[in-house]
């Protein structure tokens, strides 16, 4: 392990927030990772953002940063040049040509971290006081074989840690999870066969262990590797099963409670609270005296999501970028009511979060960054003025 002291590298970052945030969880859309920068430079100060838009990149560059991550894709649709003429162009230029010794780098963490638990969502429900948090679209678990196999009593605890080693046995939080139980193993030695335990030509039986454990299903190859190289016999005897998928605990969006009931009217005063000011606020649609509870949120543009809330027998559901005609028929079936938040208010609260994870992961592999959270408000929109005249309905 690197000292206390030692510096973290744009290539160390990456690494942890491919661990917190994996890239194989954003959508095929999405354009996530490492945009610019030299994995191999060091890092000492890293700015946390939503969007990277030239101003932040300014903040970036005056704070010293040397890594600048956001939660938006610079480069989301296919480009065929980055002049500097050109408003992304110019903020790739600003960044590369930095006073910094190697520039400042960007990574992006955009719908991975959505999807990721605890990720964007987890922090907006927390904003708001939500508790008992489950997706609101789940995803799928990432996909677990079981192996079984049987070994000799005096050798199991030697392959159960090859197993574990390889990547077999991890469960949440918990490591080298197995399943055991005592039997009898027989089989008969033919020609050519080199038995460990045994005679060519004679039934042999031996006081075996069953041993089961599930294994990630990307470590399959290795993990059986592993028992051929750890198990005594020349051919051990196993199975691998693929084990059904399950929804985990990652997805899009978050259900939860809130600790009483309150008014609708009640929860859009917690929700402009608990969110950072943007000029054109918050807007509802429902009653204002009707009771909530149970509260759906997504952060960011979370229409989609709409079946799924209405399914979920949320009492409000409060997201981004809420469509005329999407949130109208929503309304047209009764609950929930509707909460539409400013895009980048929404996602914002995930930022502190990200960098005390990643503070975290990095000081346990003994390197240290210094990170800040960017305070600039990037919400396109920056007035707002309420309508003098009101329709009759």
């Amino acid at each position: 392990m690197p000292p206390a002291s030692a510096l973290a590298t744009v290539g160390d970052v990456v690494a942890v927030m491919d661990e917190l945030y994996d890239p194989a969880w954003a959508q095929p859309w999405d354009a996530v990772g490492l945009v610019c920068g030299d994995p191999t430079a060091p890092v000492r100060r890293v700015l946390l953002a939503v969007d990277p838009v030239a101003a932040v990149v300014e903040e970036a560059v005056d704070w010293g940063a040397d890594l600048l991550l956001t939660h938006h894709p610079l480069l989301l649709r296919p480009v065929h040049g980055v002049a500097a003429t050109t408003p992304k162009g110019s903020v790739l230029h600003r960044l590369l040509t930095s006073s910094a010794p190697y520039g400042v780098a960007l990574h992006v963490a955009h719908t991975n971290a959505d999807s990721a638990n605890p990720g964007v969502s987890d922090a907006l429900a927390r904003a708001l006081g939500l508790q008992e948090l489950r997706p609101l679209d789940p995803a799928p678990a990432d996909p677990l074989d079981k192996l079984v196999t049987f070994v000799p009593h005096a050798d199991a605890e030697q392959v159960l840690d090859a197993l574990a080693a390889a990547g077999a046995g991890a469960i949440g939080n918990y490591s080298r999870c197995a399943w055991t139980a005592e039997g009898t193993g027989t089989f008969l030695p033919a020609a050519g066969a080199r038995p460990v335990i045994g005679v060519i030509g004679q039934v042999e039986r031996v006081s075996e262990t069953r041993l089961e454990m599930v294994l990630p299903r990307g470590r399959r190859s290795a993990v059986v590797a592993a028992l051929r190289s750890a198990h005594p016999y020349e051919e051990p005897a196993y199975d691998v099963a693929e084990v059904a998928a399950l929804p985990g605990g990652r997805g899009t969006g978050r259900i939860g409670e809130l600790a009483e009931p309150e008014p609708l009217s009640a929860f859009v005063e917690r929700a402009a609270r608990a969110l950072p000011a943007t000029a054109a606020g918050l807007r509802a649609a429902g009653d204002p005296a009707a009771m909530v509870r149970m509260v759906a949120v997504c952060g960011g543009a979370g229409d989609s999501l709409l079946d799924s809330v209405r399914s979920s027998g949320a009492d409000v559901y409060l997201t981004a970028d809420l469509r005329h005609h999407p949130a109208s028929e929503s309304r047209e079936h009764g609950p929930p009511a509707l909460v539409d938040a400013a895009h980048w208010a929404t996602e914002w609260p995930w930022l502190p979060d990200a960098a005390a994870l990643l503070g975290e992961r990095l000081s346990a592999r003994g390197t240290t960054v210094e990170t800040q959270v960017s305070r600039i408000v990037t919400d396109p929109w920056t007035a707002y003025a309420a309508s003098v005249t009101r329709s009759s309905r």
